[in-house]
């Protein structure tokens, strides 16, 4: 069952639902009737183009391929048609052991073009930190988006039981407790065979 505005406010209000936003942002005022909206951080990562054939799953990603920037609050960041960035939200979540959360991008924005995850937009139980956007503009024009801006929202799903092995608890929770956008870390799942 989907979370209503409502019982979304009631589970942030008494700290079930914990998000910590940047100078006390009334994080109430972003619930709509079914989801919580989120915002765009001012830190970004893209992956590095030039001379680079092929990323390999088996090997450190972030170490050759992603370089990071910083954006002031009201400096635009132009996404060009293809692009693909990760950017982080601004706002951190720490998800209860009886919720889960998926993330979906405004209307607003997807008419423009702008998807804000490819494939990772399930956050599983127990999960803290922020998120990281796997962001594309799919127009034929460039859209300029802006740090702090509201860019996606969350639907919040109970379980009907708990689980087993929560996110916090498994020993391939590689982005636990993230603060900026994060790379694959995909080299990892080598690691736990």
């Amino acid at each position: 069952m989907i979370l209503a505005d409502s019982e979304i406010k009631r589970r942030i209000q008494t700290g079930e639902i914990q998000v910590n936003t940047e100078n006390d942002y009334d994080i109430i005022s972003q619930i709509g009737p079914a989801s919580l909206d989120f915002r765009l951080w001012h830190t970004f990562k893209y992956y590095r183009r030039k001379n680079q054939v092929v990323i390999d799953v088996r090997k450190w990603v972030e170490e050759k391929f992603v370089w990071e920037a910083y954006l002031e609050k009201d400096e635009a960041f132009i996404l060009h048609p293809w692009d693909f960035i990760l950017w982080a939200t601004l706002e951190s979540f720490s998800i209860p052991e009886n919720l889960v959360a998926r993330c979906e991008w405004r209307s607003s924005l997807g008419r423009l073009g702008i998807v804000i995850h490819s494939t990772a937009g399930f956050i599983d139980p127990w999960f803290s930190g922020t998120i990281t956007l796997e962001m594309t503009n799919i127009n034929e024009v460039p859209v300029a988006i802006y740090p702090w801006m509201r860019i996606g929202q969350l639907a919040f799903e109970t379980l009907e039981w708990n689980c087993d092995m929560p996110y916090n608890k498994r020993k391939w929770s590689k982005y636990m407790g993230q603060k900026n956008p994060e790379a694959s870390r995909i080299d990892r799942d080598l690691e736990n065979k």
